[in-house]
């Protein structure tokens, strides 16, 4: 047996407990010590469970989710971010919302209100306004109030903010 150092690895055949002669041990119950602060494989099957596993959790990882862009595919985006920042919503209260304030255009921009009037347009699929998209941005989004998912995670923070959640809005807000 060679050593390298802290990583030393030793390899030993382990007869099956079932099995008396020593020949008889298979390449299933390899028993593998690994340094100590290494975890222990005992046995092939074991080894390559291991790697798989590693393997699926790394290509999970990697696999970002993608999404249509679209409103639904927008809400859907959103949702994610939402349920990962622990800001409340449904898919039907940011719907419902939307529809109300912009008719799905995030694109869409308030020339009239009292906002407009004062020089800060509400704008995007739930009519925001610059400061307020500003105190409300979640990170991760785009710092653009009219990227639809941006638009809607900082509608849905201020209005839980305010509301309980963007499922508690019924009317201009």
């Amino acid at each position: 047996m060679a050593t390298a150092g802290a990583a030393a690895v030793a390899l030993t055949l382990a007869p099956s407990p079932a099995s008396a002669a020593p020949a008889a041990a298979d390449a299933s119950k390899v028993a593998v010590s690994v340094a100590a602060d290494a975890p222990t494989v005992k046995t092939v099957k074991d080894a390559k469970d291991a790697k798989d596993s590693a393997k699926a959790k790394k290509a999970k990882k990697a696999k970002k989710k993608v999404y249509a862009d679209n409103l639904d595919g927008w809400i859907k985006e959103a949702l994610d971010i939402m349920k990962s920042e622990g800001i409340p919503g449904s898919y039907e209260g940011l719907h419902r919302n939307i529809m109300r304030e912009s008719s799905g255009n995030p694109n869409a921009q308030n020339n009239w209100d009292v906002n407009a009037q004062n020089g800060t347009p509400s704008k995007g699929l739930l009519q925001v306004i610059q400061p307020t998209f500003e105190a409300y941005h979640v990170d991760g989004t785009p710092h653009d109030l009219t990227d639809p998912v941006a638009n809607i995670t900082a509608a849905a923070n201020y209005a839980a903010d305010k509301y309980g959640s963007i499922d508690n809005v019924d009317s201009a807000y």
